[in-house]
C-alpha cells in the first residue's frame, strides 16, 4: 500500500486525532464501482460508510439516483440532497414509525422505503398511513411539504443466512401475500443481506453467495419477479452477474484495512484515513498515541484496529479510551508531536465516532464535511433504531 498519497503538506495545521478523507480517492473509488456495475441502473450504495451530504452529491452527479441508509439522520441527509429514493434497510417499530411517516411528509420529493419481515410491523405502519391517507394532519406531525402518501413502500426482508433480521425464505411467499391485502402498504419487492460472507478465497465465497441467494432467486419467480435488493460490498461482483438484482455496497467508497486485505479482486482504495500523534514515550521502544477507542472502531481484537503502514514492524500493546500503546523499534527516531497516519480495519464504525471529516485535496486540507451520524430528527422528536 502506497503511503505517499496519504502524507499531508502541511500536518500542523490540524488538531489530531482527526477522520482524514481524500476527496480525489471517493471520485476514484466511485468511479470504480460504476465501471464494476455498468453504469448506475443496478446501484443502491449504502451511505452507513460515510454519512457525508458531499459524497453523496458526487454520487448523483454521476446519475445514481437511488441510495441505502440505516438511520434517520442518514435519510434526512439524504432527502436534503435532493435523493430522488431512499431505502431505510431497518425494521420499524413504534415509536420509529411514526418518525419514518414524518420523513414522508417532510419530503414528499423524496419516495421512502422499509423492510418489514413481519405481519404486526407492516400493519403499524399500515394504520399510521392510514392515519396520514384521511386527515393529512395527523397531530405531531410537520405539515412542511404538503400532501401525505397514500401507501407505506416496503421490502420484505429475507434472511437467506445471516440470521439478524429477516424472514425465512419458505415461510416469505405467504407473508408476501399477506402484505399485498394491506390497503395503505405497497411491496415494491425483496431484501436479501448476505453479511456473514466474507471468504477471501473468491471461488468460495462465490459459491457461498450462490447457494445463499438460490432460495431468494426462487421466492422472486415464485412472486412474479419482483425487484431484489441484495448483498453489500463482499459480494458486489457476485450480485453484478444476475441480471434482475439491484447491488447496495457501501463500505467501497472508503474502503478499508479489512476488505483491502481481504477482497483483493475488488480495485478499491482506501480513502480515509487516521491522522493521529505520538503524545508520549513511556518506555524505551514504545510510543503512545491519541489513538483511543473514541477515535478508531474497537470491535475488533486489539491487533486489528488501525493499522500503520509507515511503520515496517510494530505491536499494539494496549489501547484505552484516548491512548494507542504501540511497541516499535521505530520509536527509536520518532519523537512526541511526530504525526502517523492509520488506516481503520472497519471503516464504517470508525467514522460513526467523528462528527467531521477533514478533507484532503492535493496533500492539503481543503474542507469540512459534517458526518450526519446521531438518532435525531429536526424539529421532531428523538427516535432510536437500535
Amino acid at each position: 500500500m502506497n503511503q505517499d498519497k496519504y502524507i499531508l503538506k502541511a500536518p500542523d495545521s490540524l488538531a489530531s486525532p482527526a477522520l482524514l478523507v481524500y476527496r480525489e480517492l471517493v471520485e476514484e473509488n466511485i468511479r470504480t464501482m460504476l465501471n464494476m456495475a455498468g453504469g448506475p441502473q443496478r446501484l443502491m450504495p449504502h451511505v452507513k460508510t460515510h454519512k457525508m451530504a458531499p459524497v453523496v452529491q458526487m454520487q448523483l452527479k454521476h446519475g445514481i439516483t437511488r441510495f441505502k441508509c440505516a438511520t434517520f439522520a442518514e435519510a434526512q441527509m439524504l432527502a436534503e440532497c435532493g435523493v430522488a429514493d431512499v431505502l431505510m434497510a431497518y425494521q420499524l417499530n413504534s415509536p420509529t414509525a411514526e418518525a419514518f411517516a414524518e420523513l414522508t411528509v417532510r419530503f414528499p420529493k423524496t419516495k421512502f422505503a422499509s423492510t418489514v419481515d413481519n405481519i404486526a410491523s407492516a400493519q403499524l405502519l399500515n394504520k399510521i398511513f392510514e392515519q396520514l391517507h384521511n386527515s393529512r394532519k395527523p397531530i405531531g406531525f410537520s405539515q412542511q411539504g404538503g400532501g401525505a402518501p397514500r401507501q407505506a413502500e416496503v421490502y420484505v426482508d429475507v434472511d437467506n443466512g445471516m440470521h439478524r433480521t429477516g424472514i425465512a425464505p419458505e415461510a416469505t411467499k405467504a407473508l408476501y401475500l399477506q402484505l399485498q391485502q394491506l390497503p395503505y402498504v405497497h411491496v415494491r419487492g425483496l431484501h436479501a443481506y448476505d453479511g456473514n460472507i466474507r471468504e477471501t478465497d473468491m471461488a468460495l465465497r462465490t459459491q457461498q453467495c450462490n447457494d445463499a441467494f438460490a432460495p431468494v432467486a426462487a421466492l422472486a419467480e415464485a412472486l412474479g419477479n419482483p425487484e431484489v435488493v441484495a448483498g453489500g460490498s463482499p459480494t458486489f461482483p457476485i450480485h453484478l452477474q444476475r441480471a434482475n438484482v439491484i447491488c447496495s455496497p457501501g463500505t467501497c467508497i472508503l474502503w478499508d484495512e479489512g476488505y483491502r486485505s481481504s477482497l483483493p479482486e475488488q480495485h478499491f482504495t482506501p480513502a480515509a484515513i487516521l491522522l493521529t500523534r505520538v503524545i508520549s514515550k513511556p518506555q524505551e521502544g514504545h510510543i503512545t498515541l491519541d489513538l483511543g477507542h473514541k477515535a478508531v472502531s474497537a470491535e475488533n481484537p486489539i491487533g486489528k484496529r488501525v493499522f500503520f503502514h509507515q511503520l515496517p514492524e510494530y505491536e499494539v500493546i494496549s489501547q484505552s479510551e484516548e491512548h494507542l500503546v504501540v511497541k516499535t523499534p521505530a520509536a527509536a527516531h520518532l519523537q512526541v508531536g511526530d504525526v502517523l497516519y492509520g488506516t481503520p480495519w472497519h471503516v464504517c464504525p470508525t467514522v460513526a465516532l467523528y462528527n467531521e471529516a477533514r478533507i484532503i485535496s492535493n496533500g492539503l486540507h481543503a474542507d469540512t464535511w459534517p458526518i450526519a451520524r446521531g438518532r435525531r430528527i429536526i424539529g421532531s422528536t428523538q427516535f432510536s433504531t437500535t
